[in-house]
């Protein structure tokens, strides 16, 4: 006798389930390269997520790894390549620094993975592109292979540094390492805290090295929206970077001990970069804008905030407060100094390191060599020894810093 549906106890039912798909997280960007390091530092942050913090690190920290292959992705395909590998390097070494330089890990994921990082105009040694993120918090720049074999060589040295001085330093503040493998091709990058402020737009800027010989901007930079101004452009403007007394002895404190540990290591060819925030170009632009934008003068006493053109986020009425009222967040502005108090102009000086793996080998004498023929056994060539270049340096920050 046949058994009718109508028989079947209804646990024994076949349940129809409808199908959801999965849930998976876009990255969009203007290229496959950005869109990969987007999904790199989301996956690995997200790994890392998962491991316990070692009370300490070992010396196979500082040559491990990890590698991530992805083959026939296809749930994105019109974001990511169908094929790519992120590979990260030392990534306990890096969380711990940024654990040091106070940069939590999920500020790090999103400020990479909220929105996709836009290319910056600069370009520095060896052709490299620098990125930067939505929030301008950090940025990303492209090394060379040797320069990541050289970071290998230094990276214990390295956080070494940072744990003595406790993360109060103004070398670059190393925050990962990876290679990309986009179409074949491997790409190299490592992550770095922003000097400048990411709600305070900088004015002007300059690289100084603390030697003349071709130090100035060619006309090609001076075309660009924020030039990069050098040595001799700041000398023939007579600048001067009045932070006082007081915050000069700090400064050149942190630089001294800084710069003796790159010549302890054979590094030179670096540079101080320094930008300028003017308050009161930017008050006055800040005006002309709300007036043009609302056909009316802005009213000081309201309490919104305020965004300045190219700044990737919303400026608070707090940072309007004099000098001697002002209060830097230490956590986000820790390369950031007010003016002194009665300074020619109410400016913020940005000031740090930059550039600094270079190394006193057998190119740079050689460099060294082909220049002093050319200008001459006195002229303030760049290419120096590494104590030589550290003292000349030393010197001419101090001369610059009232």
């Amino acid at each position: 006798m046949a058994t009718t549906v109508s028989n079947i106890p209804k646990s024994k039912k076949k349940k129809h389930i409808k199908h959801v798909p999965q849930k998976v997280k876009l990255f969009r960007a203007s290229e496959p390269l950005l869109s990969v390091l987007m999904w790199g530092i989301n996956s690995t942050s997200n790994e890392l997520s998962h491991v316990n913090i070692p009370v300490m690190l070992l010396p196979d920290d500082f040559k491990a790894y990890s590698k991530m292959k992805v083959d026939n992705h296809m749930y994105n395909k019109e974001n990511l390549p169908s094929h790519f590998k992120v590979k990260e390097y030392c990534p306990l070494v890096f969380r711990n620094l940024r654990e040091r330089f106070n940069v939590t890990d999920l500020e790090y994921q999103n400020s990479f993975v909220s929105s996709a990082p836009t290319y910056d105009d600069s370009s520095g040694k060896s052709g490299s592109k620098f990125m930067r993120t939505y929030d301008g918090k950090f940025f990303v720049k492209t090394i060379t292979r040797e320069e990541v074999e050289l970071m290998f060589n230094v990276l214990p040295e390295y956080h070494k540094s940072i744990v003595e001085s406790h993360g109060d330093t103004l070398l670059p503040q190393y925050l990962g390492m990876y290679r990309l493998t986009v179409d074949g091709t491997e790409t190299y990058m490592v992550v770095l805290r922003s000097i400048f402020s990411s709600t305070m737009p900088v004015h002007t800027k300059y690289d100084l090295k603390g030697s003349t010989i071709d130090r100035q901007a060619s006309e090609k930079e001076k075309d660009k929206e924020l030039p990069t101004y050098k040595d001799n452009d700041f000398l023939s403007e007579n600048k001067k970077i009045h932070i006082g007394t007081e915050a000069k002895d700090r400064v050149m404190a942190k630089l001294k001990r800084d710069v003796e540990f790159l010549a302890e290591l054979k590094l030179m060819d670096y540079s101080l970069l320094v930008g300028i925030h003017d308050r009161e170009r930017f008050e006055a632009e800040q005006k002309a804008n709300h007036s043009e934008e609302n056909g009316e003068e802005d009213d000081s006493g309201s309490g919104g905030a305020l965004t300045p053109p190219d700044s990737p986020g919303p400026l608070t009425r707090q940072q309007h407060l004099s000098s001697g009222e002002y209060e830097f967040d230490t956590g986000q502005e820790v390369y950031a100094f007010p003016c002194e108090e009665g300074a020619p102009r109410n400016e913020v000086y940005f000031m740090g390191l930059i550039d600094i793996l270079t190394h006193w080998g057998a190119k740079k004498k050689a460099a060294q060599a082909a220049k002093t023929v050319k200008h001459g056994a006195g002229a303030e060539i760049s290419t120096v020894k590494p104590e030589q270049y550290a003292k000349r340096f030393l010197d001419f920050i101090e001369k610059v810093l009232v």
